[in-house]
């Protein structure tokens, strides 16, 4: 089990759209609530599952092939905070958007933060290998098909009720799947950023000459 503690206010200003945002004092008040009742409502969940390589069903894509080459296993990732999360935005939308936006966004910090938890998790668990960076569908040129590949391999719908819809979308919403490599050799740095990312064109970072941070 992960407890999630407190949340990077400072990633959720970039979330927000970050440039020109400032944590005065009213957004500090409002950051302050928002991060107690995310705190309160999550129910982070994850499951992982080591598989050996290659495994043809985990590497559709040129750039999931470049990221696991060297790798001898893969770990498959899934993680949530749970369906009460979304119901928390939603009811904020109806009474009060720049509450809800900022839930959102401090949701989005909680579920990268339940993921690098994970990570700490499994490099405890693998201390003999390296490992890259988690590789979620629809970076790059992996498809966002294999969305419902993955939670059926980890059984993520019957065991922590992780699904996706027609349109590859997670549900719960705040949640993520990922694969991660592990190799007895050092990893070099791959690259990530705009250049490979499928979301480049409509990206809100980039219309304020920012990045996502990844």
């Amino acid at each position: 089990m992960i407890k999630l503690e407190k949340l990077n206010r400072s990633e959720a200003v970039r979330y927000l759209g970050g440039a020109g945002i400032s944590l005065n004092y009213r957004m500090d008040v409002l950051f302050s609530e928002c991060e107690s009742e995310i705190l309160k409502t999550a129910n982070p969940k994850f499951l992982y599952l080591e598989k050996s390589l290659p495994d043809s069903r985990l590497t559709a894509g040129n750039d999931i092939k470049s990221h696991l080459d060297g790798c001898e296993k893969a770990i498959v990732i899934c993680a949530t905070l749970g369906a009460e999360i979304d119901r928390l935005i939603r009811v904020s939308q109806i009474s009060d958007m720049a509450k809800a936006v900022v839930l959102d966004s401090l949701a989005s910090v909680a579920v990268e933060q339940l993921c690098s938890k994970i990570d700490e998790l499994i490099a405890e668990k693998h201390p003999e290998y390296y490992m890259t960076f988690r590789f979620s569908p629809g970076y790059g040129d992996y498809p966002v098909e294999l969305q419902p590949v993955i939670l059926n391999m980890l059984d993520a719908p019957r065991k922590i009720g992780l699904t996706a819809n027609e349109n590859y979308l997670l549900a719960p919403s705040k949640s993520v799947t990922a694969v991660t490599g592990l190799s007895k050799e050092p990893i070099a740095q791959k690259k990530r950023g705009c250049a490979v990312c499928n979301m480049r064109e409509r990206c809100k970072y980039r219309r304020n000459g920012e990045h996502c941070g990844f």
